[in-house]
């Protein structure tokens, strides 16, 4: 009975959480947005004031009773966070009712600040308003205003869309394009701008065109009707260019009462989004890039003044720069923030403040991180918003393969759950494109890989510092792990990737029981304590890939939560405790570790979906263990070990698969498995006689079939005809026994028409691809290779040319289709091979891209004559075309004194390399030009090779004067 009270007021404590959370689940999160909006709130109410020195006496009226209402919202919610930080559940209930009132009061004042800090100067004369337009931002600004301006002046091109990330300039190009098209006659001065506010409402914008156009409604505040009225007026216009900035979702044109397309009028929008731009219909999408690192600095030191700076002065602005990432808005800002400081401690100081995050100071984070918080508020969509926030866990300019970073979303469980694989990794793949276009997400290199601006993520940094809580020092060199006090209990998400990390100190153990999340991926981490993992009984993700850890410790055997276990590339790890516990893991990654057992209790993991095993020292599968995963989606073998084929045709979920069969009969009966599959699996097969260590083949989200080691010559693997997928999209070869020439070595490749990829490696036999003979016997044979995109060749030592004519005859033309889609040929290590492409058959590639030939000790020409058989020969006059080529790399190439004999024209190349081809007297996609190629780039040089390049011969006189601009020594290899 002494306990009764205690007890009752703990009671009572649950009971006041419980009813808390019913009430009013959401009165944090709605507190954490009115948060952010009052903040760009106050950022407008700077812009406001400084504005309103330029604005007419009952402009200034109006803005006073605006700015009033501003500071009464400011004040209201500063009192508003101390109550809801003390609140019971009896009050929670009004709090949460004022949350709501107040945002929308808010969202309405953010609308109302289109006139009081609006963009326009008020002119009494003329019918256009004067726009306050910035100077502009050196080349990159001139070159959009160019395509801005050349499509507003098409008479084709009827509507504009512009995007690009917040603060990037949109504005201030076509502020500039605004202003000269007052000017224009074709227009007469019907240019009318409308700044539309996030929340846009069909009756405020009709308002705001109503008072751009100075145009009276008659009709009320009925939608159709003042929509008929703005449609009258602007028939009646003529020649018109209406101008929406900032437009962030689809606006319905009619319902405003917008025209549609009609000759002589232009409707331009600026956007954060590029998807908002096709919903429109725009015909002409321009997108805004950041700044050159020169144009970057450029602008930071107009703003800064253009004085004179202390060397280690213009060190630090050259810092503050790069951390701004070439966004204008950010550069302008800082750059104003310390203009007049001469003092060198105030720029150190200055320097210090932002290494942690460029919203560090200040004015960065008033002027800055609102806008672009727009953007992350805009998405609206939650699912949307955690795979945002989690792409902030990467080190800064870490680029991100889409692949990995889906798989990631899944096994983190950010996205909708869907019934297979392939519709989860659909989901990722549409919510990375969503996050490029809404220009969150920018691509790199390809279609494969993605990184996040500096900014936006420190941007996500910021949100991630309060709901919900990360601590992310990923890239920083740290060589040691934070302190514990560090390791707070609200933490959900930790990254500690690509650091310095070697150990973890002895007893170490952070209380963080709400910890999902953890990483310490790529550091040279050697051991961590048994009791780390004590305190994060919640933890759901671990990656310790890239370290060079030996043993787990066991703690990790308790980790009952663990959804998904990433050890890839530990080098150096040996084994893994028993996993008998971790019956919720979905995803097991232990690629490419010495791990040479499965670990204890592995049949128990029933919910297991991914198993990555490939690359390891694991001698047997134990018979039984896949057939107790029956869940498994994907799952990739160590090549040395034959796939269990009775236990993998039971695995009725499978979508992916990577591995080895050793016969014929195991390849036929796994095909026809997966082809029977719904929705179709992805493979990587590999038919083998014998392990051969070299062969190790990175194969996954494929669809590829591979022969190894003597399996097209080795009858052990048993008789009847080789089964290939209908969908299958790569083939490869690597020691395989392949001889003469593929196409007839590998007859199968006459039904194999998808084929996009092929792989010829280590072939010591085959002498060609095709056998060219007579028209009669090549239509017997079929059409391969009608669908190849790339074709790479390596180490051939008997290969001759991509073509071999049969005997002495005349040469006999190709069946039509054959090769026509190939835009990628690599070959390198074919030392018998001396003319790579016959003239003749040159028409067969037309859409080549990219040629690489290197370390070839005999090729003497590219394009070359053809044998002694009566055939043309390619003399100076004639003309070689390759309409398509925009890569050409030469190296080591010893013997090669031509490229092309002939005038060779290739109006789309961008970059050639060469190296070590110094037999080599003309350039020809170069040569007997009066000017450049217009689309080339670069042309890069080996430093010490500068000579063998002046030497070179060259038919028109000029060449190498206009050439130079472009060409680049290199000191280092060119490979």
């Amino acid at each position: 009975m002494d306990k009764l009270p205690e007890i009752l007021t703990n009671a009572a404590e649950i009971v006041t959480s419980v009813f808390t959370l019913l009430l009013c689940p959401d009165l944090e999160e709605n507190t954490q947005t009115l948060q952010r909006k009052i903040e760009l709130l106050k950022s407008r109410k700077v812009d406001v004031q400084s504005n309103l020195q330029n604005a007419g006496k009952k402009r200034k009226r109006e803005v006073e009773d605006w700015l009033i209402n501003v500071e009464n919202n400011i004040t209201e919610f500063e009192t508003l966070e101390q109550e809801i930080q003390c609140s019971r559940f009896y009050s929670r209930q009004k709090l949460a009712e004022r949350v709501e009132r107040m945002t929308k009061e808010v969202m309405e004042l953010d609308e109302q600040s289109g006139f009081p800090g609006g963009l326009f100067l008020e002119v009494d004369e003329g019918i256009g308003q004067l726009m306050l337009t910035p100077s502009h931002n050196g080349q990159a600004f001139l070159q959009n205003f160019d395509d801005i301006w050349a499509s507003l002046m098409d008479d084709n091109i009827l509507s504009i869309g512009i995007y690009g990330m917040g603060g990037v300039g949109k504005t201030t190009l076509v502020m500039h394009a605004h202003d000269n098209l007052l000017n224009e006659p074709k227009f007469s001065g019907h240019v009318y701008w409308i700044t539309v506010s996030q929340e846009f409402s069909i009756h405020k914008l009709q308002s705001d065109i109503a008072q751009a156009l100075k145009l009276y409604f008659s009709c009320g505040s009925d939608e159709k009707k003042r929509a008929a009225q703005l449609f009258q007026t602007f028939q009646k216009m003529g020649s018109y260019v209406l101008i929406l900035d900032d437009v962030w979702k689809q606006i319905d044109a009619e319902k405003i009462g917008i025209p549609p397309r009609r000759d002589g009028c232009k409707l331009v929008i600026t956007s954060r989004s590029k998807e908002v731009c096709h919903r429109m219909d725009c015909q002409r999408i321009i997108k805004v890039n950041t700044l050159s690192k020169q144009e970057a600095w450029e602008l930071f030191f107009k703003k800064l003044g253009r004085v004179e700076l202390h060397p280690e002065v213009e060190e630090i602005c050259k810092t503050m720069v790069k951390r701004c990432g070439g966004l204008p808005l950010a550069l302008v800002t800082l750059a104003g923030s310390m203009r007049g400081v001469t003092d060198i401690h105030e720029w150190r100081d200055a320097s210090e403040e932002l290494k942690e995050s460029c919203m560090g100071r200040v004015d960065m984070e008033n002027e800055v991180l609102p806008i672009l918080l727009y953007s992350y508020d805009r998405l609206r969509d939650p699912k949307l918003q955690r795979c945002f926030l989690y792409c902030s866990l990467y080190p800064e300019d870490y680029i991100i393969e889409r692949r990995k970073l889906i798989e990631n979303f899944i096994s983190e469980e950010l996205m909708d759950r869907r019934l297979s694989w392939r519709a989860e990794n659909d989901q990722g793949h549409a919510i990375l494109n969503q996050l490029e276009r809404a220009c969150l997400l920018e691509r790199v290199w390809d279609e494969y890989r993605v990184k996040m601006h500096d900014l936006i993520r420190d941007m996500a940094l910021g949100i991630t510092k309060h709901n919900p809580r990360y601590m992310v020092k990923a890239g920083l060199n740290l060589r040691e792990i934070p302190d514990v006090q560090e390791w707070t209990e609200d933490l959900v998400k930790i990254s500690l990737m690509k650091n310095s990390i070697e150990e973890i100190s002895i007893g170490m153990s952070p209380n963080c029981p709400r910890l999902s999340t953890l990483i310490l991926s790529q550091n040279p981490l050697k051991s961590i304590p048994d009791c780390f993992f004590t305190q994060m009984r919640g933890l759901r993700t671990l990656n310790l890939s890239g370290t060079s850890i030996q043993y787990l410790p066991h703690s990790i055997s308790d980790l009952e939560n663990l959804r998904t276990l990433l050890l890839t590339r530990c080098l150096n790890l040996k084994s893994v405790p028993t996993l008998e516990k971790l019956r919720l893991l979905t995803r097991m990654d232990l690629a490419y570790t010495k791990i040479e057992e499965l670990p204890e209790g592995v049949e128990s993991l029933t919910n297991l979906k991914v198993l990555e095993l490939v690359g390891t020292s694991l001698s047997i599968i134990p018979t039984g263990i896949l057939h107790s995963l029956s869940l498994l989606q994907q799952l990739r073998l160590p090549i040395h070990i034959g796939v269990p084929i009775e236990e993998v045709l039971a695995l009725k979920q499978l979508e992916d698969i990577s591995g080895s069969v050793n016969s014929v009969s195991h390849l036929n009966r796994l095909i026809t498995f997966l082809q029977s599959m719904m929705p179709p699996s992805f493979y990587s097969i590999f038919l083998v006689s014998k392990f051969d260590e070299r062969f190790i083949w990175e194969a996954s989200r494929r669809k590829l079939v591979g022969f190894g080691q003597e399996s097209l010559m080795d009858s052990s693997l048993g008789e009847g005809k080789i089964l290939l997928p209908r969908d299958i999209e790569e083939l490869s070869f690597s020691r395989s026994g392949l001889s003469g020439s593929l196409a007839d070595g590998f007859q199968m490749l006459n039904n194999a028409r998808y084929v996009k990829k092929c792989y010829v490696y280590h072939e010591d036999e085959i002498e060609c691809i095709i056998r060219l003979s007579s028209t009669e016997e090549q239509q017997s044979r079929g059409v391969p290779f009608q669908s190849l995109e790339m074709l790479s060749l390596f180490e051939l030592p008997n290969f001759i040319g991509l073509f071999m004519w049969e005997g002495k005859a005349a040469v006999a033309p190709l069946l039509p289709g054959i090769f026509t889609q190939l835009t990628y040929l690599g070959i390198m290590k074919c030392n018998k091979m001396k003319k790579l492409i016959p003239w003749s058959l040159l028409q067969t590639l037309p859409n080549l891209q990219k040629l690489k030939v290197r370390f070839c000790e005999e090729i003497e020409e590219i394009i070359g004559d053809e044998d002694d058989d009566g055939s043309p020969v390619i003399n100076s006059s004639v003309e070689v075309t390759m309409p398509r080529l925009k890569k050409l790399r030469l190296v080591r190439l010893p013997k090669l004194k031509s490229i092309c004999k002939g005038i060779m024209i290739c109006n789309s190349i961008e970059n050639i390399r060469i190296m070590k081809c110094t037999n080599l007297k003309r350039v020809a996609p170069l040569d007997g030009q009066p000017s450049p190629p217009p689309s080339l780039k670069e042309i890069k040089v080996r430093t010490n090779e500068k000579e063998w390049w002046e030497s070179l011969e060259w038919e028109h006189p000029n060449a190498n004067n206009f050439l130079q601009p472009f060409v680049k020594f290199d000191p280092f290899s060119l490979y």
